[in-house]
């Protein structure tokens, strides 16, 4: 039967899953397997798995509860091996780097802060000061048929948005980056200008969020600061 991986962890990490279970219904028994150095939290699978709730929430409560008792390296939803052998083949093989990653997660906690602008502060703040967008702005409105200056309208508040938001991203980075050990950006979102993800020491989280609800504080009520976490460190794997 193949193995559904869930984590890799230290061979010595506690591994407490007493009162967990693993995905599948009925749910599967969770166990370990390990090597001199490394250890993989593991349950049998059926093969054809599918994402469903329930096995989405075994796996994140597995993966709560490696984190509250020190570094694991968490596998995305779905990870299979053909089977126990296998799993010990590879954490033998890539001994070494898994060694590398935990000891950088050691005592880390993942946060993610995703920031927006309400749309209208943003063009009122364009209108006000770019000249260019003002005089086509004024010329299309009183001209309703000119295409070609409504084109140049759009693509100038389109630069005008990436450049601002661009840079306010830049500046909240800058600002929140000491507070973190590392951090990852994602692309942004339509509904979103900063997808960021921090690894934030342990004892340093309540300085980090300090440091977050201060710039979000600082930056007024046009902005939307979003944090998520503590999380599993995918961002950093």
């Amino acid at each position: 039967m193949p193995t559904y991986i869930y984590a890799i962890t230290s061979a010595d990490h506690p591994m407490r899953l007493e009162g967990l279970s693993g995905i599948g219904d009925p749910p599967s028994v969770l166990r370990a397997v390990k090597t001199e150095t490394l250890g993989a939290v593991v349950s049998d699978t059926s093969p054809g798995l599918r994402a469903k709730r329930r096995d989405l929430v075994a796996h994140q409560s597995v993966l709560e509860r490696l984190m509250a008792d020190g570094a694991a390296l968490p596998m995305r939803f779905g990870l299979v091996g053909p089977d126990d052998d296998q799993v010990l083949t590879v954490l033998q093989a890539e001994r070494d780097s898994y060694v590398t990653r935990l000891a950088e997660l050691d005592g880390c906690l993942e946060y993610n802060l995703k920031v927006a602008r309400a749309e209208e502060s943003l063009l009122r703040e364009i209108l006000a000061e770019s000249d260019e967008v003002r005089r086509l702005s004024e010329y299309t409105r009183q001209n309703p048929v000119a295409q070609d200056e409504k084109m140049m309208l759009g693509e100038r508040v389109s630069q005008e948005i990436q450049i601002r938001q661009s840079a306010v991203a830049g500046d909240i980075l800058g600002v929140l980056a000491p507070s973190a050990e590392r951090s990852s950006e994602a692309d942004p979102a339509k509904a979103h200008f900063l997808n960021v993800s921090f690894l934030v020491k342990r004892d340093g989280a309540a300085a980090f969020s300090q440091a977050v609800h201060e710039e979000a504080e600082r930056r007024g009520d046009d902005y939307e600061f979003t944090l998520s976490g503590p999380l599993p460190p995918y961002s950093f794997v």
